[in-house]
């Protein structure tokens, strides 16, 4: 999707070296990411194209220029979880607080329904008590304006930095759920014609 200048696209496996160094300074001046050594350009790239097997793996850019990404992934791994994903943002930056979060998740939001996914879930990085220079709970007030609840809290269970973090899960329901669904799609199977309409129509629903 285009407007002002900003475009929503299905990323590719060449678009790893830039998406990496958007996800670089997560990993190493944050405890956003609980990853503590920033991966490798081939695995970052192997990642990409793992997820976009099943998964939606989003860019938004401007004048060709990338500023943030978004993707879901499986949620615990079972065969009974199918219905449900995993959702992850990072936008460079520079860049946040200016619409672009919304923008990406109302495009996962629109693959996912398409794809027969019932449940997201974001996996949040927060402070035990106070804010640190490393951690404060922006991502947590983010996915609650984007309709997400609070569903759970693991105390003490991530450590960087010299200092123990709290985890959250957050959920949103995109629809109601039906007695017997239909298998979820994998998102390399959508037609590129339904993509390019979720792409164009998507507008994230609280």
């Amino acid at each position: 999707m285009a407007e002002n200048g900003i475009l929503l696209r299905t990323a590719r496996p060449d678009d790893a070296p830039r998406l990496l160094e958007i996800y670089r300074p997560y990993v190493e001046k944050t405890a956003i990411s609980f990853e503590c050594e920033v991966p490798s350009l081939e695995e970052f790239r192997g990642r990409i194209v793992r997820t976009l097997k099943n998964h939606p793996y989003f860019t938004v850019e401007r004048g060709g220029e990338l500023l943030g990404y978004a993707y879901t992934g499986s949620f615990v791994g079972r065969a009974a979880y199918s219905w449900a994903a995993e959702v992850t943002i990072y936008l460079r930056e520079d860049q946040r607080q200016n619409g672009l979060g919304r923008r990406l998740y109302g495009a996962i939001e629109a693959a996912s329904r398409a794809r027969n996914i019932f449940n997201l879930n974001a996996c949040i990085g927060v402070p035990e008590g106070e804010e640190d220079p490393h951690l404060n709970r922006n991502s947590m007030e983010f996915h609650a304006h984007m309709g997400y609840r609070l569903v759970g809290e693991f105390r003490r269970c991530g450590y960087k930095f010299g200092t123990w973090y709290n985890m959250i899960w957050m959920e949103k329901l995109l629809g109601e759920h039906p007695v017997s669904p239909e298998p979820v799609i994998p998102f390399s199977e959508l037609e590129p014609e339904l993509l390019r309409d979720l792409l164009d129509g998507a507008i994230p629903r609280k």
